[in-house]
């Protein structure tokens, strides 16, 4: 499964209580660190060529900025996969709505939230569908799912939204 993709789980207890809602986000990349390394070697080859071909034609300042801009190319990729550190963790239980966000350099952010008074606010663009999706208690918004692709973020919106209401209509448990 997607690590980006929402999966919900009913079957867990946490404290007693049902988890209505569990989800893990991270943001998805799809080149990972062999991948990068057969781009950078690519890369790097074809400008020393490049650069070499230059150099023999006695214009040596390219062959510098042949290396540049390989340096460049890196670290962009270096900053991309930095990001992809990013996660979230949502969960849903009868009683509580967690949200624990945590920044790519490990800085993490946790909010809890009555799902009684939990509204959950999507912004919508008529061309482009899901831009935004927040969870607010209080007049305290707390954006989740940022880093998701506009139908991830609709799979989150319609999954956060059943639990919601789950939570709002009461657990139900027979007892035997």
């Amino acid at each position: 499964m997607n690590p980006a993709t929402p999966a919900t789980e009913t079957e867990h207890e946490t404290d007693g209580e049902p988890t209505l809602f569990a989800v893990r986000l991270r943001p998805h990349r799809s080149l990972d660190q062999r991948g990068f390394l057969i781009v950078m070697v690519i890369v790097a080859g074809i400008s020393f060529v490049c650069g070499t071909a230059f150099l023999l034609m006695g214009a040596w300042p390219v062959f510098g900025l042949f290396g540049l801009d390989v340096l460049a190319i890196w670290w962009a990729f270096r900053v991309n996969f930095r990001s992809a550190r990013a996660t979230e963790e949502i969960t849903v239980t009868p009683s509580l709505v967690t949200i624990r966000q945590t920044a790519p350099d490990g800085r993490a952010r946790e909010a809890q939230m009555n799902p009684l008074w939990t509204r959950l606010h999507r912004e919508l663009h008529e061309d482009y569908g899901l831009q935004r999706l927040t969870l607010e208690t209080r007049g305290q918004p707390v954006e989740v799912g940022g880093f998701l692709h506009t139908a991830q973020r609709e799979e989150l919106a319609s999954g956060l939204s059943l639990a919601l209401a789950q939570a709002k209509r009461g657990v139900v448990r027979s007892s035997f």
